[in-house]
C-alpha cells in the first residue's frame, strides 16, 4: 500500500513539474492577451494513463504553483486555468476510462474540446471583467470573434496532439515498467485516424501562424 501510494505522489509530482515548465516556455500569443501552451496535453496524457484524478490533482497543483510564480492574474486567473483544464483533460478522462477504447479515445477527446469550448465561453463573459478590467458589454462583443476562435484553437490542438502523443507514451512507459503491462491502451491506431489529427493540429498551426501575421 506504501509502494502503491508512493508511486501515485511521484506520479502526481513528476505531471506537475513537466506540466509546470511546457507552461512557462511553451506559451504562444495568439489573439491580443490570449495565449497558448501544451500543458493541458501533458495533463490529459495523465489522466488516459493514471486516472481522472491523477489529471485533476495535478490541474489545481500546477495551476496554483503559476499563481504565486509567473502569473499576474492573481486567484480568478488560477481558477480560471483551474476550470479550462478540467473541462478539457477530465471530461475526456472521465470519459476514456470508462470506455478504453480506440473510440473511445476519439469520442474523448471530441467531448473534451467541445465541452471547454462552451464552458469557457461562458466563464470568459462572467468571469474575465473581474479579473481584465474590461466592461462585460466589451467582453461579450470579444466571445465570438475572438474567445470563440481562441477556445477552438487550443481544444483542436490539445485533442489532436494528445491523440498522436499517446500511443508512443504509453509504450513507452510500458517498457520502462512504469505502467503495467496489462495496460492495452487504445492499440494500433488507424492511419486515417493519425492523419486526420495531424491535419487539425496543422490547421490550428496554420491559422495561429496567420492570426499573428507571421504567414
Amino acid at each position: 500500500m506504501m509502494n502503491s501510494k508512493t508511486q501515485k505522489l511521484t506520479t502526481i509530482a513528476m505531471l506537475c513539474a513537466l506540466t509546470y515548465v511546457v507552461m512557462a516556455v511553451g506559451r504562444i500569443p495568439v489573439i491580443l492577451f490570449l495565449k497558448y501552451d501544451p500543458s493541458d496535453v501533458i495533463v490529459t496524457l495523465g489522466g488516459f494513463i493514471w486516472g481522472p484524478m491523477t489529471a485533476c490533482a495535478t490541474s489545481i497543483i500546477v495551476a496554483a504553483i503559476e499563481m504565486v510564480t509567473v502569473s499576474d492574474t492573481g486567484i480568478i486567473g488560477c481558477i480560471m486555468n483551474i476550470v479550462q483544464t478540467l473541462s478539457f483533460a477530465c471530461t475526456a478522462a472521465v470519459i476514456y476510462k470508462k470506455k478504453h477504447t480506440l473510440s473511445g479515445a476519439v469520442i474523448a477527446l471530441g467531448t473534451g474540446w467541445i465541452v471547454t469550448v462552451i464552458v469557457m465561453l461562458l466563464w470568459n463573459y462572467f468571469v474575465t471583467p473581474l479579473y481584465m478590467g474590461y466592461p462585460r458589454e466589451t467582453v461579450a462583443e470579444m466571445l465570438l470573434p475572438v474567445f470563440l476562435p481562441f477556445n477552438l484553437l487550443k481544444g483542436g490542438l490539445n485533442a489532436s496532439i494528445t491523440f498522436l502523443l499517446y500511443k508512443p507514451v504509453v509504450t513507452a512507459l510500458r517498457r520502462s515498467g512504469y505502467v503495467p503491462a496489462g495496460e492495452k491502451g487504445t492499440g494500433r491506431k488507424p492511419v486515417g485516424l493519425l492523419l486526420l489529427a495531424a491535419l487539425i493540429a496543422a490547421t490550428c498551426v496554420l491559422w495561429i501562424l496567420s492570426m499573428n501575421g507571421i504567414i
